[in-house]
């Protein structure tokens, strides 16, 4: 059994149990006709093959993980803060961050990460020159921008030790 061929049993499991819980009930017709569906889109709708670099580091991963939900609990609160707050909405705009990313799918990652994070959207990624353009809710003030890159960084920087390995540091 193969790695790849183990992914591939893995995303038709997985696009079953959502075509089943798409239809509400689980029921052992709605299991088979969801392997049908997910052998039909697996077949008609290839994904293309995405590159993977490097390995998986768990401790980084797992600085990754509590890291991201923290800001996202600090981010949810300074949210709600501005909801609630008698001055008016804060000054937004986006910023353009260059990565030091080299894969692809660690790119990926990190815009999903960002986007978890609330008060921040990825607008655009331009995967050649290594940018990303994204909208931050709060940039009224120089100490708000600088939070912004040192969070951005710090995220990156475990993303690359997590899941790309080749690189210790990222530049500044």
């Amino acid at each position: 059994m193969t790695r790849e061929r183990l992914v591939r049993i893995g995303v038709l499991i997985w696009l079953a149990v959502v075509y089943t819980a798409l239809w509400g009930n689980a029921s052992v017709a709605n299991l088979l006709a969801g392997l049908v569906v997910g052998i039909l889109i697996m077949v008609l709708l290839p994904l293309p093959r995405v590159p993977v670099n490097g390995g998986l580091r768990v401790l980084p991963l797992l600085e990754l993980i509590t890291l991201t939900a923290y800001y996202a609990i600090e981010s949810s609160v300074q949210i709600a803060w501005f909801a609630v707050r008698p001055a008016g909405a804060p000054v937004s705009g986006v910023l353009r961050v260059r990565l030091a990313i080299d894969s692809d799918l660690v790119m990926v990652l990190c815009a999903d990460v960002l986007n978890l994070i609330p008060g921040t959207m990825v607008l655009e990624l331009d995967r050649v020159a290594g940018v990303a353009w994204v909208h931050v809710l709060d940039v009224g003030s120089d100490d708000a921008v600088e939070k912004f890159y040192y969070i951005t960084r710090r995220l990156e920087g475990l993303l690359i030790r997590a899941f790309e390995g080749n690189k210790q540091e990222v530049d500044s």
